[in-house]
């Protein structure tokens, strides 16, 4: 009976000890799960402080961005402003300085050497897109009884294509006239080398007025002219090609 009762007291010390053990295991849980949440709190506050202040960087970044942006927006807003206003009296006096350049050309009649000459090659290979391999200014040429002489002569070899220029001071119906129903005949009798050539005939001015730019196209005859005074250009080129 002893030993029975000395048995049963040592399984409930072991019983007891291990109750003990397995409170403080669960106090110990308990503990740690308390740690880890003060310590998940911890960095989630401090995880939100960084994002906190780099929005608020970022912001402040924007913010400094954006006025920036406005601040060069304004200066290259002004700084067009200030070009066009350039650009415009630059351009006017261009206008200006070609009209009294050609009011003095009309003056002395040397519109053909001044103006008319010196710009036909550009314009010539900007519209027609053919080199001019010859070019002649104030051509004479006589055979038999027939005499003629021709402003601007160009030739492009390339093309096969020559230009005939007659420029006139004071354009005149009658003047297109002639130029289409005589001169073009003279000249074509006068240069039978350019007889395989295209012939492409010009009506030049330092202005042309609508009316003479209409009847022009009717004939098909291109339009040489300044353009608002700016430069020398082809007024009718897509309504006569």
């Amino acid at each position: 009976m002893e030993v029975l009762e000395e048995k049963v007291s040592q399984l409930e010390e072991m019983m007891m000890r291990l109750l003990y053990i397995q409170q403080k295991t669960e106090m110990e849980i308990q503990s740690l799960s308390r740690e880890m949440k003060e310590y998940k709190q911890q960095v989630d506050k401090q995880i939100n402080e960084y994002k906190q202040e780099n929005d608020r960087r970022f912001a402040k970044m924007d913010e400094e961005f954006e006025k920036y942006k406005q601040e060069n927006d304004r200066r290259f807003a002004k700084m067009d402003e200030e070009f066009e206003k350039y650009k415009k009296q630059v351009n006017e006096q261009i206008r200006e300085m070609n009209k009294k350049w050609g009011e003095i050309s009309n003056k002395l009649g040397t519109i053909v050497e001044d103006i008319i000459f010196p710009a036909s090659k550009p314009v010539l290979e900007k519209y027609f897109n053919c080199e001019i391999t010859d070019i002649h200014m104030n051509r004479k040429r006589k055979k038999d009884n027939l005499k003629d002489e021709f402003d601007v002569i160009a030739v492009s070899d390339p093309c096969k294509t020559v230009y005939l220029i007659e420029v006139k001071a004071t354009p005149k119906i009658e003047y297109i006239n002639e130029f289409k129903d005589e001169k073009i005949e003279r000249f074509k009798a006068l240069f039978p080398e350019y007889e395989d050539y295209k012939l492409v005939p010009i009506f030049a001015s330092l202005r042309l007025e609508d009316d003479i730019v209409n009847y022009l196209t009717k004939n098909k005859i291109y339009a040489m002219a300044y353009r608002e005074w700016e430069y020398m250009d082809i007024l009718n080129f897509d309504e006569v090609k």
